[in-house]
C-alpha cells in the first residue's frame, strides 16, 4: 500500500460521478452492472439467568446477522433499495424478547473479510490484479500519510476530488487485499477488525484497466460493486454475501426504500 503523489490516475471515475445519493454517486456511472452489498451487523444475545457481578445479563452468544434476519422479525421487506432505517424503525427496533439484539449497521467500513472474499470475483474480471489504486477519505481520522499534504498545493495535486469526499489513494493489488490483515503491516496502529474499526476505509478501489469499482461511501451502510455483467452476476450468485442488483440512477437514500414505509415503534414492543 503505497501513497500516490499524483492524482491524475483517478480523473476518469471522477469524470464519471452521477449524482449525490444515486449509485452513480458512488461508484461512478457508465458500467454495465451494479451489485449493493449491505454490510453485516453484529448481533449478541443475552441470558436473564447469567448475570455478571452486578447482576446485568451477559452476552452468550454472538453472531453477524444479515439485514434479512432483522427484517423478518420486524415484519419488513428485503429488496434492493432497503434502508437500515427504515426495518429497525429509526434503530428503535434493535432487541427481541429472546435476547438478541443487534448493532449499528457500519456506514462506510467495508470489512476488510468480506473484502478478502470479494477478491475471489475481482480477480477474474480484470487483467490488471496486480495495480490497483485504493482511494481513502480523508475524514476518516488523522492518518500518518497526511502529514506529507500540509502543503496546500501538494495536498491539491496529491487528492482524488471525488464530489463532496477529498481522498487520499495508494496503490495497491488484489493479492494485497485477499488477506484481511493487510492494515497491520502496512500502516502501524490500524487494526482490522469489526470490534476496532480505525481502519481501513476503502472509500474507492480500482484496477488500471478500469474494468471495475468497488465503493463504500461515508454515509452508507452498503458497498457497491460496478462492472460487467459477468463480474456482478458472479457476485450476486455467491451466497456469502447479502446482494441485490441496482442501477446507476437508484436512490440510496433513506426516501429510496418505497417498500418499508417510517413508522415508530408501538410501546412496549
Amino acid at each position: 500500500m503505497i501513497l500516490l503523489t499524483e492524482a491524475v490516475r483517478g480523473a476518469w471515475i471522477v469524470e464519471r460521478a452521477g449524482r449525490w445519493a444515486t449509485v452513480g454517486g458512488v461508484a461512478g456511472t457508465g458500467f454495465e452492472a451494479y451489485a449493493r452489498l449491505l454490510h453485516p451487523v453484529d448481533a449478541d444475545r443475552t441470558d436473564p439467568d447469567t448475570v455478571d457481578e452486578w447482576g446485568d445479563p451477559v452476552d452468550v452468544e454472538h453472531a453477524r446477522w444479515r439485514w434479512a434476519e432483522v427484517a423478518r422479525r420486524n415484519g419488513r421487506v428485503m429488496h434492493p433499495l432497503v434502508q437500515w432505517w427504515r426495518i429497525t424503525d429509526e434503530e428503535q427496533t434493535r432487541s427481541w424478547v429472546d435476547g438478541w439484539s443487534v448493532g449499528q449497521s457500519d456506514d462506510g467500513w467495508f470489512d476488510p473479510e468480506d473484502l478478502a472474499v470479494l477478491t475471489t470475483h475481482l480477480r477474474a474480471a480484470t487483467s490488471t490484479p496486480d495495480d490497483l489504486v485504493v482511494g481513502s477519505w480523508e475524514g476518516t481520522g488523522n492518518p500518518p500519510w497526511a502529514e506529507g499534504g500540509r502543503n496546500v498545493f501538494a495536498r491539491d495535486r496529491m487528492q482524488l476530488h471525488w464530489p463532496g469526499r477529498d481522498m487520499w489513494l495508494f496503490g495497491s493489488s488484489l493479492g494485497e487485499l485477499a488477506d484481511p490483515t493487510w492494515a497491520h503491516r502496512t500502516v502501524p496502529g490500524w487494526e482490522c477488525s469489526r470490534s476496532n474499526q480505525e481502519g481501513p476505509y476503502t472509500s474507492m478501489i480500482w484496477p488500471e484497466d478500469r474494468a471495475w469499482v468497488v465503493a463504500s461511501e461515508e454515509d452508507w451502510d452498503s458497498s457497491i460493486v460496478a462492472g460487467s455483467r459477468a463480474l456482478v452476476d458472479s457476485i450476486l450468485a455467491d451466497d456469502r454475501f447479502e446482494a441485490f442488483e441496482v442501477h446507476h440512477d437508484d436512490d440510496l437514500s433513506w426516501d429510496g426504500d418505497l417498500l418499508n414505509p417510517r413508522r415508530h415503534p408501538t410501546p412496549g414492543s
